[in-house]
């Protein structure tokens, strides 16, 4: 069964390019489209989708209040953000009101559908289930296999390329893996994910396995 999709961007060119980029993935079907905020609920209620993709950045109508009334109206939904916003409040606000996931517009566009795929089995980003945002502290870490491959070889020192080559993604792809750990984990940065994965062991700590006593 196709995955039905409603896409809303107030720029043409992007409307045309996620088209492209999603054209020809087999799982999915673009059913509508849209420039305008105000028209994002009623584009639904004529298509009933399965997901919405939509701007945060809209006249009238803006994505943070569609991502509300998507929830309120449709809650059965998944609302996915693609933005050219990487800014935390914005990042944050969209998961309080119901995303599923947050894209940056710079992803590399052969990446898009599997980012999609993967928001929408709730195995990319972290997915909001309360109309509250939840204390990150309170968070339970629910990392994706991929996202504990990364961590495993960040805490071995590779960089973005490295990891890029040694997994076969695309930059792009492994630095929005890496925004996720860093948001699940509540941390700002390389050194603190892999302290705070020793700690928690979310990984393996080399020094503490050699160290170990055989029982």
């Amino acid at each position: 069964m196709r995955c039905k999709l409603v896409i809303a961007d107030d720029h043409k060119l992007m409307l045309a390019a996620v088209r492209m980029a999603l054209q020809d993935a087999p799982d999915m079907e673009i059913v509508g489209e849209t420039q305008a905020g105000e028209a994002v609920l009623p584009l639904v209620g004529r298509t009933s989708p399965d997901v919405v993709i939509l701007d945060l950045r809209m006249p009238g109508l803006d994505g943070l209040r569609c991502l509300e009334l998507l929830r309120e109206r449709h809650p059965d939904i998944k609302p996915i953000v693609l933005s050219g916003s990487d800014d935390p409040a914005a990042v944050e606000a969209s998961f309080a009101r119901g995303a599923v996931a947050f894209i940056q517009k710079n992803i590399d566009p052969a990446d898009l559908a599997a980012v999609v795929r993967q928001a929408i089995a709730s195995t990319v980003f972290y997915a909001v289930a309360n109309a509250s945002p939840v204390p990150a502290a309170q968070r339970e870490w629910d990392l994706t296999p991929r996202e504990t491959e990364i961590l495993r070889a960040l805490a071995e020192g590779q960089s973005n390329k490295e990891m890029a080559q040694h997994f076969w993604l695309s930059a792009q792809t492994v630095k929005y893996h890496l925004t996720n750990i860093y948001r699940k984990l509540s941390v700002a940065g390389r050194t603190q994910a892999v302290r705070v994965a020793y700690e928690h062991g979310l990984i393996e700590n080399p020094v503490l396995s050699q160290t170990a006593v055989p029982a």
